[in-house]
């Protein structure tokens, strides 16, 4: 591949407002086609209208994008009346109509630097055989200037599987995690593929504001507290507990079993989320408490007992998904309704 790749984005979103057209307009540039497929999977119907599209203008502001702001053409908007059946078969619909190079999954939260798209360009460019490239992300808790961090993500869960090469008998399989395989059914993970920390060497990050406005959180967490996959029947709970009354500090990450903390970021953020925030005055969270949290002693001495425990926590994490099968096995075997009883406690 000599040329410059043509880069297919695909992205679902259902009330991705105010993101949506600063997020349409970062991957602009660098599109041969935007695919966006909008709508809700059941499990976020209580955020939904009654036939499963955004309550928030989202599908409104596509159409304005696509008509004031798609010289090229690029945009291309699905959906539909009724609930999709899952969010598979939303990244299905936008990958079935791919034509570029890569496909490359965006959600309408997530957001890169330039520069950055630029330099993997060229390396997608030089490197024809890179199959799949997954990123280290950066997430932000109720401003820019806020970063949150967990034993979760420093499981490995901050790694996002993101670009795929695609052509002929491609095919997107699965949705968590995203994975694409190729035309002999190969998972483009196990042929070329850079890691997050490929990318981390590179210094190229996605930066993630999954948690940055109380309306996105708060739905959000309405989504995850019915979603059956993410067993997260608390999850309502915490965002009122942790994010709009920041009462259990060290459950701040949205996985709230494991524990979390903030801490300043005093580093550029893309342009299109500069833009985005010097507008959404009306939509912010208040950071008083935040701010008199970070600059606590008491709290940074926490912080740093928690990032200085991780590597234990690691360690017997990884003990025990070695022993957890065989345990499993003997539990289901010698007190099966137990074992079940335990399988269906809430999380």
């Amino acid at each position: 591949m000599s040329h410059q790749p043509r880069i297919t984005f695909g992205m679902i979103v259902l009330n991705g407002e105010p993101f949506t057209r600063y997020n349409l307009r970062a991957l602009y540039p660098f599109a041969h086609e935007i695919i966006v497929v909008e709508g809700a999977a059941p499990g976020a119907a209580g955020v939904a209208t009654p036939d499963g599209h955004s309550r928030d203008g989202t599908l409104e502001a596509l159409h304005r994008f696509k008509a004031e702001e798609d010289p090229d053409d690029k945009l291309q908007i699905i959906t539909r009346d009724g609930f999709w059946s899952e969010k598979d078969e939303m990244s299905r619909a936008y990958a079935e109509r791919a034509t570029g190079d890569y496909l490359w999954q965006v959600d309408v939260d997530e957001f890169y630097h330039p520069d950055d798209m630029r330099t993997l360009l060229r390396l997608l460019a030089n490197d024809p055989g890179i199959s799949a490239v997954s990123f280290p992300t950066l997430t932000f808790w109720g401003a820019p200037q806020v970063r949150v961090d967990s034993w979760y993500l420093r499981l490995g869960n901050a790694e996002f599987h993101r670009l795929f090469r695609w052509g002929p008998g491609y095919r997107y399989a699965t949705h968590r995690p995203p994975t694409v395989l190729d035309a002999q059914g190969r998972d483009t993970r196990s042929l070329k593929w850079l890691s997050a920390a490929d990318m981390a060497r590179r210094g190229i990050y996605l930066y993630h504001y999954s948690l940055l406005f109380p309306k996105q959180v708060v739905e959000k967490c309405d989504y995850y507290s019915r979603a059956e996959w993410a067993r997260r029947s608390g999850a309502a709970r915490w965002a009122e507990e942790s994010f709009l009354r920041l009462e259990r500090p060290f459950r701040v990450h949205n996985v709230y079993r494991y524990p979390g903390w903030l801490e300043p970021f005093a580093g550029e953020h893309p342009p299109q989320i500069e833009a985005m925030w010097a507008e959404a005055v009306e939509e912010r969270r208040a950071m008083n408490d935040v701010e008199a949290l970070l600059a606590s002693p008491t709290y940074r001495a926490g912080r740093a007992l928690l990032k200085a425990a991780f590597p234990l926590f690691r360690l017997g994490s990884t003990l025990w998904e070695t022993v957890k099968p065989p345990l499993r096995t003997l539990a289901a075997r010698t007190t099966p309704r137990l074992y079940e009883r335990w399988r269906a406690r809430p999380r």
